[in-house]
């Protein structure tokens, strides 16, 4: 190719000429790809030198920039799920204890393998909401405000909060039917746990996407882990298995919730909507707890 014989650009690879020479050719100025001495070389006119530098700085600086990645979008108003489930909480201790209610109210709450297994299914939601002690409560009080403001943050008060009660209210449906039918549990840490599961999994499928190696995005799982192993294996009312469900649990319903398909439909449910659904779900469960 006649006049083409100004070096512009040398590699070892061929690959990298080509793409720089398939750049300036798109942008209307002629090149060739030659060997020389071991090497691969860009050549172009020398009337076109000083345009092909700019350009293929352009190019080089356009591809050594970092990919940009949207931040995860995080909710306002995460507080107000919160502030629900304390009500929820203390507004059961408040009732029961003061005998509001039937005085068997804590008899026919608590999760009760035998009975749920005849069919009793209220009680794994109803159990969510009974607590053996003043510290048991508050315990389950302070950690499930704390891991709700997170998911809340991450997929609004309501969807958070509607995912924890179904999260679980499930996990208990499957340690009383799994479970011996002496088996007998009350108490929120299934849904701390479950909340803590949520949190995981919707921590680890958004950053599916980012340029990180396998094994960082795989860290939120093994946090949560390690909190479990940590928060969820001592204490004068831990059950560990009923722990283990709750995280487990909660890990499917929040990759579900953070897959795209599923996210898209809940992002048309409005926030209030959402958590009415929530708390709907454990007035049902009163409802036939009580009835």
């Amino acid at each position: 190719m006649c006049g083409i014989d100004v070096e512009i650009f040398r590699s070892r690879a061929r690959r990298a000429c080509r793409e720089r020479a398939f750049v300036l050719t798109a942008l209307g100025i002629a090149s060739r790809v030659i060997d020389l001495d071991g090497w691969v070389v860009l050549q172009v006119a020398a009337a076109d030198v000083d345009r092909a530098s700019a350009q293929l700085r352009e190019y080089e600086l356009e591809n050594s920039a970092p990919p940009q990645h949207a931040e995860p979008v995080l909710f306002t108003h995460a507080w107000v799920g919160c502030v629900g489930y304390a009500a929820w909480l203390l507004g059961v201790a408040y009732t029961v204890s003061n005998g509001l209610v039937r005085l068997d109210a804590f008899n026919r709450g608590e999760l009760f393998g035998a009975r749920v297994q005849q069919g009793q299914w209220w009680r794994a939601w109803t159990s969510l909401t009974l607590h053996a002690s003043g510290p048991h409560l508050a315990a389950n009080l302070l950690a499930g405000v704390v891991f709700g403001y997170v998911a809340g943050r991450q997929f609004g008060a309501g969807t958070a909060w509607l995912l924890i009660v179904l999260a679980a209210g499930w996990a208990n449906v499957l340690q009383g039917l799994a479970g011996p039918p002496e088996y007998r549990s009350v108490g929120a840490s299934t849904a701390v746990f479950a909340a803590l599961g949520i949190i995981v999994a919707h921590t680890g499928w958004s950053g599916r996407r980012t340029p990180q190696s396998v094994l960082r995005r795989w860290v939120p799982f093994g946090a949560g882990v390690v909190l479990l192993g940590w928060l969820g294996t001592s204490g004068r009312y831990t059950d560990l298995v009923a722990h283990v469900l709750g995280f487990g649990m909660g890990v499917l319903f929040g990759w579900a919730g953070a897959w795209a398909a599923t996210r898209g439909r809940l992002r048309h449910m409005p926030q209030w909507l959402a958590g009415l659904v929530a708390m709907l779900i454990m007035a049902v469960a009163w409802g036939f707890a009580l009835r």
